[in-house]
């Protein structure tokens, strides 16, 4: 345990943006689920509408640093790619 009093709130602060970042990993996990759900059940209009909230997702999940700029580009692509071949 800590004993200095910055140390004691750098841990405070380190739990806050732990929660934060595990609700944005959440729901962008949850939104790409969305889409895969819509591509298996073959609804283009549905895909197409949770692959737009899915990359809104991602990207939010990527600009607050949670994950890497390679992981949103490939993972979008490949979400893409998917839609697109239902088309």
């Amino acid at each position: 345990m800590a004993n200095m009093k910055n140390a004691k709130k750098a841990i405070k602060t380190s739990a806050k943006k732990k929660v934060i970042n595990n609700d944005y990993k959440a729901s962008m996990k949850t939104a790409i689920k969305n889409v895969e759900k819509a591509i298996a059940s073959k609804n283009v209009e549905n895909a197409a509408e949770s692959l737009k909230t899915a990359i809104k997702k991602i990207d939010k999940a990527c600009s607050a640093g949670v994950v890497t700029a390679n992981y949103v580009a490939r993972t979008k692509s490949r979400l893409t790619l998917k839609v697109n071949s239902m088309k």
